[in-house]
Parts: structure tokens; C-alpha cells; sequence
């Protein structure tokens, strides 16, 4: 088949990286694939201006890094932020868009572009966009693709939508997996960092401030594809920009409890690969973790923004004795077993095939 992405600008972000899994995967397994994308809707830095003079761009748009740099999908970056259109897309059998904004353009694509396939990674509801445009999308009749039981719940509850396959993502099994461990001497925690609101950073270092009262020698260890300017400088609290995907299990692999404090989240990989690595994960109710954490034995789970009983959950853990949060370790990595990224781009694949044959309706499986 051939099949079309469409997509915003490309970048390090989880929602980048799973659309990347998936293209790698359908192009190994004889798909013509391609991505066609926006550029960064804002005007380059000068640094960011020089690298690309450097590189003989001496126009917009910036160019950055994404998960799609080693691959060889094809990928054709458009002119200017604006809608993607006809010209910009070619003849296929299957044209999938990524985000709200696209699944708009992808509506007045000609039928010549492909059976149109809508790929939901998160409950896109934020401040910062026109939320009735982004709910429209939810409600149409095309078929849909989402990455969590919890966000299919919220599409078909609350936009009494339907045709919507659950594909779950996945973890990469050989970057992250288990080895039996101890409870640190001292107390560490860790958490990704994000500068979106929706990733409730404020909310993340409340959290640590509260533990601190109860643990002065906390540890925080952390990580993210920027620092922002309100992170604390100091021994106790160290921060990894842009670490590889060995440091990355290293990082989890050496807390205590994982802390996930976003807004929302349509899956939530950094829980799921922390729980491989061991880690017991302390979530607030959304994406993923709403349907694997089971309280008190792999994690904890609280309402969004409540500060007080995220501390309550950590400390929890903190206070275990190591024979205990030994069994809550091998809990939550047997959590994640089963998981692969081979088995959910499969189950990918198998939905593309079946929209493209016009096979549309509710039986077809899904991953659980």
C-alpha cells in the first residue's frame, strides 16, 4: 500500500516517536510511506538560523531534530505553516493525520489521497487551542486509531463517537527491561520534563518540595528534550537533556518511583518504560496508567493536579521496606510484559489494510 502521514512539525516529542515506530515498521514490511509535515510555526533563533545557513538553508524553515532523522522514510516538508493540501500530498491508498489540526486539512483532501485514517495520541482539549475545532474532529465518521483504553473511553463517551481501534503502544524491550534491584539507601524519585502546561511541571516540583519536608536528602532524577529556567540547580536534584534511550532506562532504573503528573496524557510511554525498568509509578488519572497501576502494588494513582496526594503516594513507596517495594518492582514490570512494538505496529498495519478494503465496522480486534 501506499500510505501518507500527515503531520505537524517533527520533533523528539513521544507522539513523533511512535509515528515513527510505525512508519519504519510499515516501510520494512513492503509499504510505500511517506510523512509530510509542517514547519516549526514560529521564526527561527539565530543559532537556530545559523546551523541552518551552515547547512545550506538559508531560508525557512528551521530545521530540528526528530526520530525521523535515521530513518529512510520519505519525508517532504512544506513550504511555510500553513494547511497541507492536495499539491502537497501524494496519490495513496491510506492518508492518516496526527493531530487535531491536521485531521481539519485531511477532511478536504481529495479521495485520490487515500482512505482517510484519523490517529488520536491524546485528548487534545488544551487552553491554547480553539477546543471546539479540536472536538469536531473527534465526532467525525472517519476511522480511528488511539493509543489507550482511557482515551478511547473519552472519545466515545464524551463525543459519542465510534470506529475506533485501540492499538496500545509499546516499549522497546531491549532499551528497557528489569533487573532485580534493592531500594536506594537514599530516597530517589524521577519524572520527565516538559515546558507544556498540560505537563504540569509546576505541579512536578510542588511534589518535590512537599517530599522534601519529609525527606531532606531527596533525590530527584530527571530528564527532557529542554531545561527549563525554574529547575532547581543543585547536588540533589540532577537533570539529563537529551540523554540516549540506555541512559534513559538508567535514569529510571535508578529511582525509587516514577512520578506522572501531566494534565493529560493520551498513553504515557515514560510510565509504562519505567514500570519495565521496575519502577513503581505514582500517575495521575489519565492515558495509560488509568487501566495498569494497581494500587499499592505497582503504583498509585491520583486526580489530576492533586498535590498532597501525589506526596502521599511516593511516600508510600519511600517508606516500604525493601522486601516490599522488591515485590511492588517485580509488579510493575510484570505489567509490561506481553508489550512489544513488533505486536502493536502489526495490529497497526492490520487496521490500515481493512480501512483500505473498506472493512470499517466495530469487530475488528484490537490490542488489550
Amino acid at each position: 500500500m501506499k500510505i501518507t502521514f500527515l503531520s505537524p512539525s517533527l520533533n523528539m516529542s513521544g507522539g513523533t516517536k511512535v509515528m515513527a515506530i510505525y512508519a519504519d515498521y510499515l516501510l520494512k514490511q513492503g509499504h510505500d510511506v511517506s510523512v509530510v509535515f509542517t514547519p516549526v510555526a514560529a521564526k527561527p533563533s539565530f543559532r537556530q538560523w545559523l546551523r541552518n545557513a551552515l547547512r545550506l538553508k538559508f531560508h525557512y524553515p528551521i530545521i530540528q531534530a526528530s526520530h525521523f532523522d535515521q530513518l529512510n522514510v520519505k519525508t517532504h516538508l512544506i513550504d511555510s505553516y500553513r494547511p497541507i493540501g492536495n499539491d502537497d500530498v501524494p496519490d495513496a491508498d491510506i492518508v492518516i493525520a496526527t493531530w487535531w489540526e491536521t485531521c481539519e486539512w485531511l477532511q478536504h483532501l481529495d479521495d485520490s489521497k487515500g482512505k482517510k485514517v484519523y490517529f488520536i495520541q491524546g485528548h487534545e482539549i488544551f487552553n491554547d487551542i480553539p477546543k471546539s475545532r479540536a472536538i469536531a474532529t473527534y465526532k467525525t465518521d472517519m476511522t480511528k486509531i488511539v493509543v489507550s483504553k482511557w482515551l478511547k473511553d473519552v472519545i466515545e463517551e464524551q463525543y459519542q463517537s465510534n470506529n475506533i481501534k485501540l492499538v496500545l503502544n509499546a516499549i522497546d524491550t531491549d532499551n528497557f527491561y528489569f533487573n532485580k534491584r534493592s531500594k536506594n539507601e537514599t530516597p530517589t524519585i524521577g519524572f520527565l520534563v516538559g515546558e507544556s502546561h498540560v505537563k504540569a511541571l509546576d505541579i512536578a516540583l510542588k511534589v518535590v518540595v512537599e517530599l522534601k519536608k519529609i525527606h531532606p536528602n531527596l533525590q530527584v532524577n530527571c530528564f527532557g528534550v529542554h531545561r527549563p529556567a525554574n529547575l532547581p540547580v543543585d547536588d540533589q536534584f540532577k537533570f539529563h537533556l537529551l540523554p540516549t534511550q540506555h541512559e534513559i532506562r538508567e535514569i529510571y532504573a535508578s529511582c525509587d518511583v516514577w512520578l506522572a503528573v501531566s494534565r493529560s496524557e493520551g498513553f504515557n510511554l515514560t510510565a509504562m518504560e519505567a514500570m519495565a525498568c521496575g519502577t513503581p509509578v505514582v500517575s495521575t488519572n489519565t492515558g495509560w496508567p488509568v487501566a495498569a497501576i494497581k494500587p499499592f502494588k505497582n503504583g498509585f494513582l491520583t486526580d489530576v493536579d492533586d498535590v498532597l496526594s501525589l506526596v502521599d503516594g511516593v511516600n508510600w513507596f519511600l517508606n516500604l521496606p525493601n522486601s516490599v517495594w522488591q515485590s511492588c518492582s517485580v509488579s510493575a514490570n510484570e505489567t509490561t510484559r506481553g508489550s512489544s512494538w513488533e505486536k502493536s505496529a502489526s495490529m497497526f498495519e492490520s487496521v490500515l489494510i481493512d480501512c483500505a478494503a473498506g472493512k470499517n465496522d466495530e469487530r475488528h480486534p484490537t490490542i488489550d
